[in-house]
């Protein structure tokens, strides 16, 4: 294939002066007998189909197939996105929206596929046998775009929207036997009464209500007044309507493959911390800001949730026939009681940089699995479900672990370009808290958290003009013992503030040039 403004990954080994990296420690592991039997399962069940991404960020699955005991199957033939990608992390071809348009901008994050749409076509039918594509969901138009033969590995779209639709939640959890302790207290209704009713309803002061679809990202309100309450009336109804639960936002990645004997195995992460948004350092308040899965877990609710995982899984095996990766959504209280709060069955980024927490364990990321199952492959890799959990259960209760944090413009900022000259990459702080470069890196694990260094991921080219709203970079690493990026759900570690004030200096000011 042609050579796609400059994006052909090639091999790149050493700092900015060429020179090989020091010898260091290595922060996660994976076993070699289990990366190479996975490695060759994939391999198998792509059966000489090139594997082909179309996700947000061109660089999905990065954690796969960089960093310690890469597994380079998972590295895309093609990789269609909205941002660019850069050395190591780059795919074998890059078709990105911000290369056409060098924009980034909350248009571009909505709209980014029809942008793209013509250069991906143009390479998908360069490709030598019908492709394999990895996405978060399946879509018509996407299905087109593939072309006939392509497999999606995703899944289908009407399942999709029962399982995430937001009104069905609590039957879903009924029918599954999710304990009533994890389940929130709520109502629904075809139509909204009065803000006095619903609070009568469930009992509490603030009400949660929402409509559509889990993934919509825009379907659910927090009401406390009647200025609340009038936003909430313009979604679309049928609505559930829920008791406020104050405490942490948590997800949990979940795997679950067949068996020989017609069930499922499920396999459960170690559950997170989500931030929901801090808006004075950059960060939209309205979205998840990240996940973290350093800050330790009670295990009581860190056991329920695996738990209710378990029951879901098992669920939507024997209820649509699905297997593969999905998240689940809760959330844990100050009293240290878990409620469950959403499914989106579907591979996220929450899951890509979960897969650490699986190398971190010597397991392969779960995303292999993932997609020999989608494929109708073997998964012979994986050891005993029940062990797993249990381990992934006290890895909950301990310290240390990887994060992630989603940085955007402030809405109230002015376009900007940055000024770094290096791009993605491992970076450290300077005594002056400047960013200073140290090495080309695309995986947590390539940092030395010791050292106080931390991957900056998902920087724009110093070309990229980005509006209020846009994805500027996104903040990793693996936290190391009482270190955390969040203080609670809406505010951040000082040591989080400092990393992102200088994200923020490498930005300047963009005047467009005059006609």
């Amino acid at each position: 294939m042609e050579r796609l403004s400059g994006h052909r990954r090639e091999a790149h080994v050493g700092d900015e002066n060429g020179h090989a990296p020091a010898a260091r420690r290595t922060p996660v592991r994976m076993d070699a007998d289990q990366a190479r039997a996975a490695h060759h399962e994939l391999v198998a069940a792509l059966a000489g189909r090139p594997l082909v991404a179309v996700e947000r960020f061109s660089t999905a699955l990065r954690t796969g197939y960089t960093g310690p005991d890469a597994i380079e199957a998972l590295r895309p033939a093609l990789s269609i996105g909205c941002y660019g990608a850069w050395e190591p992390a780059m795919p074998g071809v890059v078709v990105a929206a911000e290369d056409r348009t060098r924009l980034r901008s909350i248009a571009e994050r909505h709209g980014w596929l029809p942008r793209t749409r013509h250069d991906a076509a143009r390479h998908l039918v360069q490709l030598d046998r019908p492709p394999v594509v990895f996405t978060w969901y399946a879509t018509h138009r996407l299905r087109e775009l593939a072309g006939p033969g392509a497999v999606v590995t995703a899944i289908d779209g009407d399942v999709r929207a029962t399982i995430e639709a937001k009104h069905l939640f609590d039957d879903l959890l009924r029918a599954a036997g999710v304990p009533a302790v994890a389940r929130v207290p709520c109502v629904h209704t075809e139509r909204l009464p009065s803000l006095p009713e619903l609070r009568r309803a469930v009992r509490t002061e603030r009400v949660v209500v929402q409509a559509g679809y889990a993934g919509e990202g825009r379907g659910t309100v927090i009401v406390s007044d009647e200025e609340d309450m009038a936003r909430a009336a313009r979604l679309l109804g049928p609505y559930r309507v829920a008791a406020y639960v104050s405490g942490w936002p948590a997800t949990i990645a979940v795997l679950s493959v067949p068996d020989r004997d017609g069930g499922v195995r499920v396999y459960a992460d170690r559950p997170s911390h989500s931030s929901t948004g801090i808006a004075e350092l950059g960060i939209d308040p309205t979205r998840s800001a990240g996940n973290d899965w350093s800050r330790p877990w009670p295990a009581p609710a860190a056991a329920l949730l695996i738990e209710c995982a378990e029951r879901i899984a098992v669920w939507a095996w024997r209820r649509f026939g699905i297997a593969g990766l999905f998240c689940l959504d809760a959330i844990l209280t100050p009293a240290e009681r878990v409620y469950l709060s959403a499914i989106k069955w579907r591979h996220q980024e929450s899951t890509e940089m979960s897969a650490v927490n699986q190398q971190s364990l010597g397991l392969p990321p779960f995303v292999l699995a993932h997609l020999s199952v989608m494929l109708g492959g073997q998964v012979r890799w994986l050891g005993d479900p029940q062990e797993h959990n249990q381990l992934s259960l006290l890895r909950a209760t301990q310290s240390g672990g990887p994060f992630y944090v989603k940085v955007r413009l402030r809405r109230e900022d002015g376009p900007v370009r940055v000024s770094a000259v290096h791009g993605p990459g491992i970076y450290r702080l300077d005594p002056a808290d400047r960013l200073m470069w140290v090495r080309h890196g695309a995986h947590p694990g390539d940092a030395y958290p010791e050292r106080g260094e931390f991957l900056l991921a998902n920087l724009p080219g110093p070309d990229v003009v980005c509006h209020p709203g846009a994805d500027i970079a996104t903040y990793e690493g693996i936290a190391e013992g009482e270190a955390h990026p969040f203080d609670g759900p809406h505010s951040a570690a000082l040591s989080t503030e400092r990393v992102l004030a200088a994200i923020r200096d490498l930005f300047l000011p963009y005047d467009p040039p005059r006609a």
